[in-house]
């Protein structure tokens, strides 16, 4: 059977199958045990990476990965980044304590060694999440960064986010002023800070989002889109995504679910990712294709508690990722 005939097959497969939705949400999801996991994994990857070069070769609009290291908790990046080609990614977002450990195994082991992990595995080094540092104390990280290709480091806002209104509009305004110096710096370095929206920060409404993209006059100065922190509205999503357009900095494909800040029993905290909680992503991926999106999709959640992988192995927290990425990607073909 011919290569297009296979790829016509696997998603005509998929296209009769139960919508996710109806998968998902009928009964509490599973958790697959270990075997089950590599078994899976090892079938999953192959069929998303058929599609993904199929879709390369058609031309048609496609999800573009990037790995948060924080995933996996504090396992060693000598574990993590084989993982990441397996994921449909070929980078990585590297994270630092409390979330994950792997920007403070950089520095323990040093420039050179890491840069040979990184060729070693065939991998980029794509994104640093840095909300330890803050918006006005990242030059040292893009300086460090550019030596490494760096394109996006994301952060958050600060603020308070009781601010609304007036008020609001006029911090977003301070805040896109005192942010010129070191978006000139990232500019200089080839590299895009991405401000996420946090339910903790200024950034954190619908309305401050909109603010954000209209007041930032660079292309180095956008959001890092987080649904998880906003209504989980999809229309809403959609539309916000539309309004920032090249604005859109990095889109994590994380949804609410029954949230992260306490402890869940496992299956209901998977339920952050794509196609575990009750989030209909197609009208959100439907937006990214209108928008010709060509930043990085991260699928993402937290554990509880922090540092820890979200699943006890890398096989398996990766099964979990391609489980998520499937369903994205089913979500984008019938959108």
């Amino acid at each position: 059977m011919s290569k297009e005939r296979r790829f016509a097959s696997a998603v005509g497969r998929l296209q009769a199958a139960p919508p996710w939705g109806q998968i998902m949400r009928s009964s509490p999801q599973k958790l697959l045990t270990r075997r089950q996991a590599c078994g899976r994994l090892a079938g999953g990857i192959a069929a998303l990476a058929f599609g993904t070069q199929a879709a390369i070769a058609a031309g048609k609009f496609r999800l573009r990965y990037i790995l948060a290291s924080s995933l996996y908790g504090t396992l060693p990046l000598e574990v993590i980044l084989p993982e990441v080609h397996k994921t449909g990614a070929d980078s990585i977002d590297i994270w630092p304590l409390k979330h994950g450990n792997q920007r403070e195994q950089i520095a323990e082991m040093g420039d050179e060694k890491f840069a040979a992990l990184l060729k070693q595995h065939n991998v980029k080094l794509g994104c640093l999440t840095r909300y330890d540092l803050g918006p006005f104390k990242l030059e040292p990280e893009i300086e460090w960064g550019r030596k490494f290709g760096v394109k996006l480091i994301v952060t958050g806002s600060g603020g308070s986010a009781k601010l609304a209104g007036e008020d609001l509009k006029r911090a977003l305004k301070e805040f896109v002023e005192k942010m010129k110096p070191h978006v000139e710096k990232a500019a200089a370095a080839g590299i895009v800070i991405g401000i996420e929206n946090h339910g903790h920060c200024m950034l954190a409404s619908p309305d401050s989002v909109r603010w954000l993209a209209e007041f930032s006059p660079s292309p180095n100065l956008g959001v890092a889109f987080a649904p998880y922190h906003l209504p989980q509205d999809p229309a809403l999503l959609a539309d916000l995504i539309t309004t920032l357009g090249p604005k859109l900095a990095l889109f994590y494909a994380w949804e609410h679910g029954r949230g992260c800040m306490t402890k869940l029993p496992k299956d209901e905290e998977m339920m952050q990712l794509p196609g575990r909680g009750t989030l209909d992503f197609k009208p959100i991926v439907a937006a990214l294709r209108k928008i010709n999106y060509r930043g990085w999709t991260s699928v993402f959640m937290h554990p509880t508690p922090r540092g820890i992988p979200i699943l006890p192995t890398a096989g398996e927290v990766t099964a979990a990722v391609n489980q998520a990425r499937k369903y994205l990607e089913h979500c984008l073909e019938t959108a």
